[in-house]
């Protein structure tokens, strides 16, 4: 059979391979990006209850209403930006599913969309089946004197050319947890002035940021959401990232495309979450202490990692931070994971994976992702294997 690929460059994904290298090598996973603790029980017993309430239906295509309005007043409590409800606001089957149809809608054949690497693995292959081209711009790597990845604007403000017609971001940002800043958001406003050029935010991490640092969204700015797609997730922000429910924010314009897409690829999503999640979302203390609750977590990863020859970069934001491994090995990321894993017991993700040629030079500077969504004794578990490294 003669079958042509819609993405021939595409195999089995990173996570994919280390998941599985972890379950044969009976490794601790810090590699994929999920916690491995328990929701809170009430927002469990709210699901039920929309269940036995009679919510087992289909929803409206955009979302259980009651559900939109509760975002929409968090977002314009949070970011002093109002999108309407009905028009502006579309529920999705998690964050995935949001950005997919995204690009789908608003990615034409011949377009260049700008992807900043690392990046997340979804953004390509999506911009791909757009008949889009993904242009990378490389971020600038950590160094003593800034040891935190940060966007070079110059770079991206090169890229761009009369074929460019979308920005992706992502901030907090996975897999380096960088935070965007005021000053970014004045660059990136800078540079899309007087232009056509769309932007589509993947804020998954919105609520998930520390040292009391602020969320930079792209709804803070009008000038920035007027010709954006800003993209959430209850997934991350409730430690559910199996009920695959999300969200997106957009101009009415903007909204209209991606419903096109949203409403012929899955149609809704899931009744009784949506339900049980406009109820939970009035709970502002919920996702308000979420920074305290990971924070908590990064400094005990941080803190156990300063006495392995691990370094450990500092996370401005996530549930992941970087360590550098250069004083153990010159192995390139990929293999260095896979070492680490089979020999010492403990999975980490190459940052490498990441960009979009992971074996190129400046994709590999000795850098691995590790995530501390995970309950003290599975931290703990990892950290003695780490040191004995």
């Amino acid at each position: 059979m003669n079958i042509r690929s819609r993405l021939p460059e595409v195999g089995t994904t990173i996570f994919t391979i280390m998941s599985q290298l972890a379950l044969d090598h009976k490794s601790i996973n810090l590699g994929q990006g999920f916690p491995d603790f328990h929701p809170d029980p009430q927002l469990i017993e709210l699901v039920a209850q929309a269940m036995r309430d009679g919510h087992n239906q289909y929803p409206a295509m955009p979302g259980y209403l009651p559900l939109r309005q509760a975002i929409s007043r968090k977002i314009e409590k949070l970011y002093g930006y109002h999108y309407d409800p009905q028009t502006e606001i579309t529920v999705t089957s998690g964050a995935t599913e949001a950005l997919m149809s995204s690009l789908l809608a608003l990615v034409h054949p011949g377009d260049e969309v700008i992807v900043i690497d690392p990046s997340y693995d979804l953004y390509r292959p999506a911009i791909r089946l757009a008949g889009g081209i993904a242009v990378s711009v490389p971020m600038t790597p950590p160094s003593p004197e800034q040891p935190v990845h940060s966007i070079n604007w110059d770079r991206v403000r090169k890229a761009i050319t009369p074929k460019t017609r979308l920005i992706v971001l992502n901030s907090p940002h996975n897999p380096t947890g960088m935070v965007m800043q005021e000053q970014d958001l004045d660059a990136l406003q800078d540079i899309v002035e007087g232009t056509d050029i769309l932007l589509l935010s993947d804020e998954v991490y919105e609520h998930i940021l520390f040292d009391s640092r602020p969320h930079a969204s792209l709804s803070t700015r009008h000038a920035l959401a007027g010709r954006s797609v800003v993209i959430s997730s209850f997934g991350k922000t409730y430690h559910t990232t199996g009920w695959k429910v999300g969200y997106l924010s957009a101009p009415a314009a903007l909204t209209a495309e991606v419903r096109k897409v949203h409403q012929f690829t899955v149609f809704t999503t899931t009744s009784p979450l949506q339900v049980a999640l406009a109820e939970y979302l009035r709970q502002e203390d919920k996702y308000l202490s979420l920074s305290s609750f990971y924070q908590a977590r990064r400094d005990h990863l941080q803190d156990g990692l300063r006495a392995t020859r691990f370094r450990p970069l500092p996370s401005h934001g996530t549930f992941f931070l970087l360590a550098d491994y250069r004083e153990i090995s010159a192995l390139p990321e990929a293999d260095f994971a896979r070492w680490l894993t089979v020999e010492h017991g403990v999975t980490a993700i190459p940052v490498s994976a990441f960009y979009g040629q992971p074996d190129a030079d400046h994709a590999n500077n000795g850098l691995v992702r590790l995530c501390f969504a995970k309950q003290d004794e599975t931290l703990n578990a990892a950290l003695e294997k780490l040191r004995r490294v």
